[in-house]
């Protein structure tokens, strides 16, 4: 009998997120993420209960409008400054730098655009105002342990205790 992805099942996937208009892959996955089902929901709601009966080998596509995701696109979240204004360890793009307003909320804006002059940062989810197919194939299915359950995933053991098992106290 074939394990199916459901409540407390470990499961690992691989999957890339396409842009549905273009067509072109904006992320991968090619190693596998390791989860446990209904416990650390890894991908979006949607994702997660379209996993849900399946098995190892299975592939699915999954159409996402991300503007339900992250709402729509806010131009008033981008924001372009002088380059001489912005600390070095930020002046490389794909650097994430978390803002905070006068109120104390914070916000993880990424830098977008660099050049000799200027320096823009997107507040905007890198999805948002897409239309995107996350492409999943499952690799495991199976009944996770209590510590993965615990730790929302795979737990590894560090070389030196591999082979040791727990004594109670």
């Amino acid at each position: 009998m074939t394990d199916t992805i459901e409540r407390n099942k470990y499961v690992e996937l691989k999957y890339r997120v396409v842009d549905a208009k273009a067509g072109h892959v904006l992320t991968a996955v090619d190693f596998p993420l390791g989860y446990v089902h209904g416990v650390n929901d890894v991908l979006s709601t949607q994702v997660m209960a379209e996993l849900e009966g399946r098995a190892v080998g299975d592939t699915l596509s999954v159409e996402l409008d991300c503007n339900t995701l992250f709402g729509p696109r806010d131009e008033s979240l981008v924001v372009t400054d002088h380059i001489e204004n912005v600390p070095e360890e930020y002046r490389e793009v794909g650097t994430s730098i978390l803002m905070e307003n006068e109120q104390g909320e914070t916000k993880t804006f990424l830098v977008t655009r660099v050049d000799e002059k200027t320096l823009t940062i997107d507040g905007n989810h890198p999805l948002c105002g897409r239309h995107v197919v996350f492409e999943l194939e499952i690799l495991t299915v199976r009944d996770a342990t209590e510590a993965e359950m615990a730790a929302g995933g795979k737990v590894e053991m560090p070389p030196a205790l591999a082979g040791v098992k727990a004594v109670p106290l």
